[in-house]
């Protein structure tokens, strides 16, 4: 797990100064974005819906609840959140291309807002939000402690954060099929699809880099979250982390 308080952070196997991984990270997404929701579909096989269809399900949207979704990327899980039950939704991302791309998707859904910034300096007051969530964005994001604080800080109390992120597999046997897929395959089928190889091998290098499902869970106590729990998906390739604001 990288030291937050050191210069260098990860950005995939590689180390960079954390001045620069946002940029990196930027790039890499807006040269993917047009593109982010059909690779989602081709790269785990549509089982992304069924991932996220689980946030949602343990979420248990409900008519007076508000949610903000930080590094929201293209909506689905406001959308989701909304349709689900929820009153309204906010997307945080710190991308404009994805933004966009979002709009596009969902311009014509109810209470549902957009705002480009970073998972690091939201700006939303302190206990604004009923529920929050982060699917797929956590790893992206250069202080991962720094998110987490500030996710803290805009819940209300009694408020509920769920994190959707690939995790740790459980399975040894199932492990190496999914190193074959990731490290040989996705990167082509990136090629293929957006023309950008390297964005592709770098998300499978930062998934392989990020946390595992014990040391995310210490990440959340660490910031105050309370009641905290996780639920491996898939054999672990990726698990929900939940956490309680008291």
């Amino acid at each position: 797990m990288v030291d937050e308080n050191q210069n260098n952070v990860d950005f995939g196997y590689k180390s960079v100064k954390k001045s620069d991984k946002q940029k990196l990270v930027n790039y890499v997404f807006n040269s993917v974005a047009q593109k982010y929701d059909l690779m989602n579909d081709i790269t785990s096989l549509g089982i992304h819906r069924s991932w996220k269809n689980d946030l949602i399900n343990w979420l248990a949207p409900q008519g007076n609840q508000n949610l903000a979704d930080i590094a929201g990327g293209t909506g689905d899980i406001a959308n989701k959140f909304i349709n689900a039950g929820g009153n309204s939704a906010h997307i945080f991302d710190i991308n404009k291309e994805m933004i966009e791309v979002s709009k596009k998707k969902y311009n014509n859904i109810r209470n549902l807002e957009w705002t480009i910034a970073s998972a690091e300096d939201i700006p939303a007051s302190d206990n604004s939000f009923e529920r929050a969530t982060m699917s797929f964005g956590l790893r992206n994001i250069t202080n991962r402690n720094k998110s987490l604080q500030e996710i803290y800080r805009i819940l209300k109390p009694g408020g509920r954060f769920i994190c959707l992120e690939f995790s740790h597999l459980e399975n040894d046997f199932l492990k190496k099929f999914y190193d074959l897929w990731s490290f040989k395959i996705m990167p082509l089928i990136g090629d293929k699809v957006t023309g950008n190889k390297e964005a592709y091998t770098y998300l499978v290098e930062s998934i392989r880099k990020f946390p595992n499902q014990d040391e995310l869970t210490q990440m959340f106590s660490q910031v105050g979250f309370s009641r905290i729990k996780y639920r491996n998906l898939s054999n672990g390739i990726v698990a929900l982390h939940s956490g309680w604001k008291i």
